[in-house]
């Protein structure tokens, strides 16, 4: 896999900046000793195949929306065609949620990521939609924040899960195909490179 050369939309100049609430592998944190740009990091992890830390640390630079629009087509490409209603429901919540992001939408992600018991790569993708933004408190009561990082580890769930749901032997595959969709919409594609 080539490396990347460019994260448009990462917006800090340092990957350490981004890696503050991650918890990453020794070898991982060994790439942070040069004090890396984000770009040059993930190429680092992506060299030392660290692909967990890899979707760990995009999941947290991409900007909310775009974390959880990952998390969706990830999602939506490893999707059985047998997969339960519910888990469909959860992804198409989490699709509208990045199409239309008001609170609305967020708070059926909710409803649509509790409908699967929290089973399963669509259920935390509606998860990152939800803990995204506003108050993680039921309607009507007062407001509890989301912590800040909490989006962005349910896309990271999301993305790895979606690596090991179907042909677990083939993740390492699919882990550098689904980095490359992030980087994709990091530079502000759709997350579809190949597509015309």
């Amino acid at each position: 896999m080539a490396g990347f050369d460019a994260l448009k939309k990462v917006a800090v100049p340092k990957a350490a900046a981004v890696c503050r609430d991650i918890e990453l592998d020794p070898q991982a944190v060994k790439c942070l000793e040069a004090d890396p740009e984000p770009v040059e990091f993930l190429n680092a992890l992506l060299e030392r195949q660290l692909y967990p830390d890899a979707v760990r640390f995009l999941a947290r630079a991409l900007p909310k929306r775009e974390a959880a629009w990952w998390a969706c087509i990830c999602t939506r490409g490893m999707m059985a065609q047998d997969a339960p209603p519910s888990s469909l429901k959860a992804l198409e919540a989490a699709e509208q949620w990045v199409y239309k992001p008001t609170e609305a939408n967020r708070r059926l992600a909710e409803a649509a990521a509790q409908a699967t018991a929290f089973d399963g790569p669509a259920a935390w993708a509606a998860m990152a939609a939800f803990w995204s933004d506003g108050s993680m408190a039921p309607e009507n009561s007062p407001p509890v924040t989301a912590p800040e990082n909490l989006s962005s580890k349910a896309v990271a769930g999301a993305v790895m899960l979606a690596a090991v749901s179907r042909e677990p032997e083939k993740a390492a595959e699919k882990y550098r195909y689904f980095l490359e969709q992030g980087a994709d919409i990091a530079n502000g594609g759709n997350g579809r490179p190949w597509q015309c």
